[in-house]
């Protein structure tokens, strides 16, 4: 598997991906805007892949850069290779590509009472690469509760978008 950055035909497939986890999320595949983050995010050069051999995407990470903030808006990994470190790889190389100077990584993920907070393994995920929870935020479409974790970051990536 290998790590890049996101091209146009990539599309469908992060969006395949975002079919596999609309049950916890809501609506993404069928939604405009989702496209329209998605194709910004990928024109930016902030979207990054997974891919296989074969060029099937298996994971798929959009990053915000605005620092000394970085967020990660959305990163999902194909149901059968979860937890054989496509999520781990994808998020190391976007702090490697994207990170500057001394800052806060913060991603928006489930609440400890939301379903899919034991189920999807997210938050399990956030604290093993060093993030903690933080304040709560609003729901998530699905009405579903939703928490900040953060983790603070010491430049150590080259913050070369691209």
């Amino acid at each position: 598997m290998d790590i890049r950055t996101a091209r146009e035909p990539d599309a469908p497939g992060i969006l395949a991906l975002a079919g596999q986890v609309e049950h916890w999320f809501g609506p993404m595949v069928g939604e405009p805007g989702f496209h329209e983050a998605v194709a910004k995010q990928i024109r930016r050069g902030t979207a990054l892949v997974g891919v296989e051999g074969d060029g099937g995407v298996v994971g798929g990470l959009l990053f915000g850069v605005k620092p000394p903030v970085y967020h990660v808006y959305w990163l999902v990994v194909a149901e059968r290779m979860r937890g054989q470190g496509v999520g781990r790889a994808l998020l190391a190389e976007a702090e490697r590509r994207f990170v500057c100077g001394v800052g806060q990584l913060e991603v928006v993920t489930f609440g400890a009472d939301h379903p899919g907070a034991v189920a999807s393994g997210a938050r399990v995920f956030y604290e093993r690469l060093g993030f903690s929870p933080a304040e709560a935020t609003g729901p998530g479409p699905e009405g579903g509760s939703r928490q900040v974790f953060r983790k603070g970051i010491t430049g150590r990536g080259s913050g070369a978008v691209g």
